[in-house]
């Protein structure tokens, strides 16, 4: 892993016109190559987030989500855009209070409480933006879109997949270009415990996957990771939503899972990352043995 990631000089400057004079900076980074974050502290202790989106379609998108989605989760439940810059693909927010769900020594009553409170954010969400032309096209066609991809992700799996898993997550790709309409919203995208905030109260961050497509696709990484280890945790985070999924939006839910688990397993085997890999083997052996859920 490298070290500390310098703020440039031409980021600190464009975010100084914007918020003022900046009296600490933190780098906030993820440790993986293309995440560019910084923490801005001004001399009077407000603090805001200045991101470097690695590509421009997730700049597009989180920029999207922080105008025309996010504020409807409520004040302090989300960051709120300060400025953003296309030619940089920087976007500058103010801070959130609270740390990721999944770094905090919580109670189980807390855990609960954090997760009830991350779906209820979640339905506020899915329920914002205007869901009309071509982001109805959009998010209409998401579930074919995704089957499109499974060969790709199928040959790069190689023998890192029995065959019978093979035909396993084909089958489960032919399911969705077949599905039924599903109940349709503007998702976060990336809804995980990394992403959940807890400070007594919840609060969502990392909106660059964030767009319209069908509610369902929110839930795959949740089922795929906590929901497994912890059942309980669904039905908070469902109870905080308001309701549970359709049969038709559960069957979804298991053919994305099937389709996640193998570009989770060449994302963890491409870069050495043994917990993605294990998350995506377990993904698989449920599947298998007919016990997702």
């Amino acid at each position: 892993m490298s070290g500390p990631k310098a703020l440039p000089t031409t980021l600190c400057n464009w975010a100084e016109r914007e918020i003022g004079a900046v009296d600490e900076v933190r780098d906030a980074s993820h440790p993986r190559e293309n995440s560019r974050v910084w923490e801005l502290v001004r001399a009077d202790g407000c603090r805001f987030y200045l991101k470097v989106s690695p590509q421009a379609r997730m700049y597009e998108r989180e920029t999207f989500a922080l105008r025309h989605a996010v504020p409807a989760m409520g004040a302090g439940r989300a960051p709120q855009l300060r400025a953003s810059s296309a030619e940089h693909l920087a976007l500058l927010t103010t801070a959130v209070p609270g740390s990721p769900v999944e770094a905090l020594p919580l109670t189980p009553a807390e855990e609960y409480e954090a997760h009830r409170q991350g779906g209820l954010l979640l339905a506020r969400l899915h329920a914002a933006g205007d869901l009309t032309g071509h982001w109805r096209v959009e998010a209409e066609g998401a579930l074919c879109a995704a089957a499109a991809g499974a060969d790709r992700q199928l040959e790069e799996a190689g023998d890192r997949l029995a065959p019978a898993e093979h035909t396993l997550v084909r089958d489960l790709a032919e399911q969705l270009r077949v599905a039924g309409p599903v109940p349709l919203g503007f998702i976060h995208g990336d809804a995980w415990p990394r992403n959940l905030l807890w400070s007594g109260w919840a609060a969502w961050v990392g909106f660059e996957r964030s767009r319209f497509a069908p509610v369902a696709q929110e839930f795959v990484q949740l089922a795929c990771g906590v929901w497994a280890d912890s059942p309980r945790l669904r039905s908070a985070c469902l109870s905080g939503y308001g309701r549970e999924l359709t049969p038709d939006e559960s069957h979804v839910l298991t053919c994305l899972a099937g389709l996640n688990a193998v570009s989770a397993l060449n994302w963890g085997e491409a870069h050495g990352d043994p917990r993605v890999t294990a998350h995506a083997r377990r993904t698989l052996d449920r599947l298998t043995a007919g016990v997702f859920a």
